[in-house]
């Protein structure tokens, strides 16, 4: 088969995975997610006292809150701002104090809605919705895999996940565009950093959806490809917690054959906890939000290597695809 060939049947397969995602009104899902997270961000405010703003006067910072307690004179005597700002949620529902300055409580927000909406939501759903996507693509009667006999199997299964991770990675895009314009046009905080959340979205995702192909190969079955995923992924963040927890706090009764087999566990495996240290790196969020004591010692004692991670995670998502790939085309029909 021609280069031409492959990459006009991995187009044709990336189109038919568009399809298949508005049939089953994945898109839809995914746009509503993007329109309710962007209108909670077009409802919040920031008001921040102009006299209270950190300066090479006043270099530090404390809520008023508790400023007021020590006494406002006496902090700013000692060269501390006061920041006396509120920030407004729901067009008014809820009003909660500011406690460093307003680019903080907005960054603060920012990886809310990575971490929580874009990773722990939207991720997850799209890697249970997507689960079936192979299995009735696999499935001897369908249309799509008769049609394309011709083609080599591991070329149809590339296309099918490259278009998968596509449709995500669009999604990803209108996530992080729609809320950063939001935030941006209501608090005029224009952070550029949180566009790094779009490829660890897209990494996290497409390492985690190599091993949902592979079920879906191995078994054809829609169940054990969503659960036995999320099972996966459940396994695999406990593991790299584990590891940096066995490092940030030995533990004297851990074998050395023990800490070997985490090691390699850690490094085979793929590493979503290493991911959000990435992004909270990426987004210089230690000046306003504590990371876990794990991962803060773990780089404190040089044995965190972000590219490395990436690196053992792309590694594995090709083995995965390649073992699946090398299924479908011992398969049978």
């Amino acid at each position: 088969m021609t280069l031409p060939e492959v990459v006009r049947t991995t187009r044709w397969m990336i189109r038919d995975t568009i399809r298949q995602s508005l049939a089953t009104k994945l898109f839809w899902v995914m746009l509503g997610t993007t329109v309710v997270a962007t209108m909670f961000c077009l409802s919040i405010s920031v008001s921040i006292d102009a006299n209270d703003k950190p300066s090479a006067e006043f270099p530090g910072m404390l809520p008023r809150s508790e400023a007021e307690k020590i006494g406002i004179d006496k902090v700013r005597e000692d060269g501390i701002a006061v920041v006396g700002g509120e920030l407004t949620l729901g067009f008014g529902l809820m009003t909660v104090p500011i406690v460093r300055s307003k680019d903080d409580a907005v960054m603060n927000l920012m990886l809310v809605m990575v971490g929580l909406v874009g990773d722990a939501f939207g991720v997850l759903l799209a890697l249970l919705w997507t689960a079936g996507f192979l299995p009735q693509f696999l499935e001897p009667q369908s249309a799509t895999v008769l049609l394309s006999k011709p083609a080599p199997r591991w070329v149809l299964l590339l296309g099918k996940y490259l278009g998968v991770v596509g449709f995500v990675a669009l999604n990803a895009i209108v996530f992080i565009a729609g809320t950063w314009f939001a935030l941006g046009i209501r608090t005029g905080v224009w952070y550029a950093p949180y566009w790094l959340a779009v490829p660890l979205l897209v990494i996290n995702f497409g390492v985690f959806y190599s091993v949902s192909v592979f079920f879906a190969v191995w078994t054809r079955n829609t169940t054990v490809a969503a659960f036995g995923t999320i099972l996966f992924w459940l396994v695999c963040w406990s593991i790299n917690y584990t590891h940096h927890h066995m490092i940030a706090y030995p533990f004297a009764g851990f074998s050395g054959q023990g800490s070997v087999f985490l090691d390699i566990a850690y490094w085979v495996l793929p590493k979503p906890f290493d991911l959000g240290g990435i992004f909270f790196d990426a987004m210089n969020a230690d000046g306003f939000r504590s990371k876990t004591d794990e991962l803060k010692l773990v780089q404190q004692a040089g044995r965190f290597h972000p590219e490395l991670s990436i690196l053992a995670d792309g590694l594995f998502a090709a083995g995965a695809l390649a073992i699946a790939g090398y299924e479908l085309e011992t398969m049978d029909y």
